[in-house]
């Protein structure tokens, strides 16, 4: 399937008009869904650290819809950088629509292992960013009468992942947060979860090489223990979950909020 081109599922003028932040969007999901939503018609400021990356992005988003496309560099640990930086974006682009919070996993490990040191920078990276993101845009949300705000987390929020000990606690931080989240917001601004699961990103590469260091199994076991676990028997296009993460943005959606949605090929076990 070419999710980009002629298999495309959503009107491609579904957005038009409305301003997408999505962070973390230098590769993997961020930049799939990045695509997606500048298929959607979005206009589409990219945030990372990688001004490259970004830059080389939203070319490649000009080619993918009408839409004006911008680059935001910015790192989520500088926690004091985000508000200003985003009231200059607002400022120059316009309010934000639709917040795409995304960032980077920390290490894997097991928990005990982890010190409490450890947790400071992924709950900036996470939790603190977008809580101050959210902060920043609502205001400008509610005024335009439309707001999508979505995370990219992991479908540890429902079942704890193995060696993934600092991430499943992050992780659960956040869906927690959002779901208070989703009853203090005004009406017309929905927040929601997306929950990838065995993706084929660069993330998935390395947890398999730590878990190869750690344990000596060979990549291929390691991808093989993945795959028994998925029924669909592979693993997921990052287009597959941006189409999901695009569905939760636009206006028809605003029905869902407050709910942790899994694109995993089946793998969750609970209900």
């Amino acid at each position: 399937m070419d999710l980009l081109g002629d298999d495309y599922p959503y009107s491609t003028t579904a957005l038009n008009g409305k301003h997408a932040l999505v962070c973390g969007a230098s590769k993997g999901i961020g930049a799939a869904t990045a695509k997606f939503l500048a298929r959607a018609g979005a206009n589409v400021t990219v945030c990372a650290r990688n001004t490259e990356a970004l830059n080389k992005l939203c070319d490649e988003l000009s080619t993918l819809g009408n839409g004006s496309h911008s680059a935001l560099t910015l790192d989520l640990e500088n926690t004091e950088a985000i508000r200003p930086a985003l009231e200059t974006l607002i400022s120059d682009k316009g309010p934000v629509h639709i917040l795409i919070n995304n960032a980077a996993g920390p290490k894997g490990g097991p928990l005990l292992g982890v010190e409490v040191s450890d947790f400071e920078a992924p709950f900036k990276r996470h939790l603190h960013a977008a809580h101050t993101m959210v902060q920043t845009v609502v205001s400008g949300m509610e005024a335009e009468g439309f707001g999508r705000i979505i995370q990219i987390i992991s479908t540890s929020v429902k079942e704890p992942i193995p060696n993934l000990g600092l991430s499943n606690t992050l992780r659960g931080a956040m869906a927690s947060w959002s779901k208070t989240l989703s009853r203090e917001l005004p009406a017309c601004i929905t927040i929601n979860n997306v929950l990838p699961g065995f993706t084929d990103t660069e993330r998935l590469g390395s947890l398999a090489a730590s878990i190869n260091e750690k344990t000596g199994k060979s990549v291929d076991d390691i991808h093989h223990n993945w795959m028994v676990q998925v029924p669909i028997g592979r693993l997921i296009n990052p287009l597959e979950t941006a189409s999901a993460i695009a569905f939760l943005a636009l206006p028809a959606s605003g029905g869902i909020r407050g709910v942790s949605l899994a694109v995993d090929g089946g793998r969750l076990r609970s209900i």
